[in-house]
């Protein structure tokens, strides 16, 4: 890599879920393994699932992610502008890493968007001036044409910056040639000179069958296809938006290991509305025998072994819903016959007494399901913070995002919420990432269950974290053309790339 500034690509996608995020990390593993000193980058993210950084910031759950990928500390400067939604289409404008004000999609893209791009290139070029490279990561598709005057994010970030981008295509869902050729038919030709070419992503099959069809996409583009990345399997890396699960799929597509006792557990996890931070239960997925399901229906909590009732972006509607669906009657039940259920920061809150909220709903004084001493009142101020203690003999390490405070009268403290019986509830995120508390804790809930489930003694969520990951950067070193990603990185968008026409309207 040549001294001075450091250079960068931006990762765009034809769609949402092409694999913007997931090639992004592989290609920052794969350039930190090559002894570079690299970054990821998105301008602006709009995800209920996020994290917080060691300074107290709040940023989207992708970004962590790629800077582990990066085998860096995650910072604000990654992530400057993350958007969480709430209701009433309106979402929270979070700004390196604070909150600071609601606003609908018109109000955003009709002008507070424009205020946001000083400060999201300030960023970048702090990144550039401290890192050999910065991968960005694009949003959506550059080819929103709706929305390019104010883009923050895709190509108006790779014009200012001066950044080469590669654009990334979803072959699975079909369709990838006519993505690639008409999202570049649709930018202006200031825009299309930085397009320097595409990745084929979720292939299944023989190359050779493609190719043809590659090299006629040249012909028609003047670009050259970087690689076909094949289908990867058991790839749980965080997903952006937890708005998009599945409610029939077991999380993720994990390979399950066997049972280490006789029983498996059955996890079942309320998909509560705006649900935030699904990525809790990924480390209980990640347990031999253990197999997790979100459900949205209450004969669905009947064999089940532990119900989770997650995060949300909104509390008391996520209580509204739980007791329309008849959730609310069910998980009542469970208590009542020592069945066990988690509550996580919004689930938290929604197992208690009582919730005061003036700010995230403006619904006032609503009762809540009444199975934990709990109360809580709303604040302006968010908590943003990386708590460590202990619980079940164990150490813990998690971390809260959240606007509600807890009054907790009683019960007996557990990661500074409580526990009632067989009822759990914290506003930490990311407790069961611990292994030796998550082990005491499904050994809790087996006993409480009556399931003869033994946790493997050696199940370490980091290390499978660091292989998915590993798995990320094999996938470009083997089948991307790195040499040409490295130029790209290095020298820029290649000079003369033709005009493909009609170009932006």
């Amino acid at each position: 890599m040549r001294g001075g500034k450091g250079r960068g690509l931006l990762v765009a996608g034809t769609t949402s879920d092409a694999g913007k995020s997931v090639v992004t990390a592989g290609i920052c593993r794969w350039l930190v393994r090559k002894g570079l000193k690299v970054a990821p980058f998105k301008g602006q993210n709009m995800s209920l699932n996020s994290f917080v950084t060691r300074e107290g910031a709040e940023i989207g759950r992708a970004q962590a992610m790629q800077a582990q990928a990066a085998r860096v500390e995650p910072t604000a400067l990654m992530n400057p502008v993350l958007l969480k939604p709430g209701g009433d289409r309106s979402s929270q404008v979070v700004l390196m890493g604070r909150p600071v004000g609601e606003l609908s999609a018109r109000g955003y893209h009709g002008g507070r968007q424009k205020e946001l791009f000083e400060p999201v290139m300030a960023c970048l070029e702090e990144l550039r001036s401290t890192y050999d490279a910065v991968i960005c990561e694009g949003a959506g598709s550059p080819a929103e044409i709706n929305l390019r005057r104010t883009d923050i994010v895709n190509m108006g970030v790779a014009r200012a910056a001066k950044l080469p981008v590669v654009v990334v295509g979803d072959i699975d869902r079909g369709g990838v040639f006519a993505q690639f050729f008409g999202t570049t038919a649709l930018l202006s030709p200031e825009d299309q000179s930085l397009v320097a070419g595409y990745l084929v992503n979720k292939f299944r099959g023989d190359v050779s069958l493609l190719e043809p069809g590659l090299d006629m996409l040249y012909g028609l583009t003047g670009r050259r296809t970087f690689g076909v990345l094949p289908y990867a399997h058991g790839l749980g890396i965080d997903e952006e938006d937890g708005l998009r699960v599945s409610l029939r799929g077991t999380v993720r597509e994990s390979v399950v290991a066997p049972p280490v006792g006789a029983d498996v557990l059955r996890v079942a996890v309320c998909a509560v509305p705006l649900m935030s931070n699904f990525t809790d239960v990924d480390a209980l997925a990640a347990e031999p025998g253990v197999v997790v399901r979100f459900v949205d229906r209450p004969e669905e909590l009947v064999d089940a072994d532990l119900v989770v009732v997650p995060g949300t972006r909104g509390t008391v509607k996520a209580l509204a819903w739980l007791r329309e669906r008849g959730l609310a009657d069910a998980l009542a039940r469970r208590a009542a016959e020592g069945r066990p259920v988690l509550g996580i920061c919004g689930g938290f809150q929604a197992l208690g007494e009582r919730i005061e909220d003036e700010v995230e709903s403006k619904a006032g004084v609503v009762d809540g399901l009444g199975l934990l001493p709990v109360r809580v009142r709303f604040g302006v101020e968010k908590t943003l913070a990386r708590p460590v203690g202990e619980a079940l003999g164990e150490r813990v390490e998690g971390y809260e995002i959240h606007h509600g405070v807890a009054d907790v009268r009683g019960g007996t403290p557990f990661l500074d919420g409580c526990r009632v019986g067989s009822v759990w509830g914290t506003h930490w995120h990311g407790s069961l990432e611990s292994d030796g508390f998550r082990r005491a804790f499904l050994r809790e809930v087996a006993a409480a269950a009556g399931r003869r489930f033994v946790p493997a003694p050696d199940t370490s969520f980091g290390a499978l974290r660091e292989e998915q990951l590993d798995r990320l950067g094999d996938l470009i070193e083997e089948h991307a053309d790195t040499d040409a990603l490295l130029r790209l990185i290095e020298e820029g968008a290649p000079a003369g790339l033709p005009f493909v026409p009609p170009g932006a309207p």
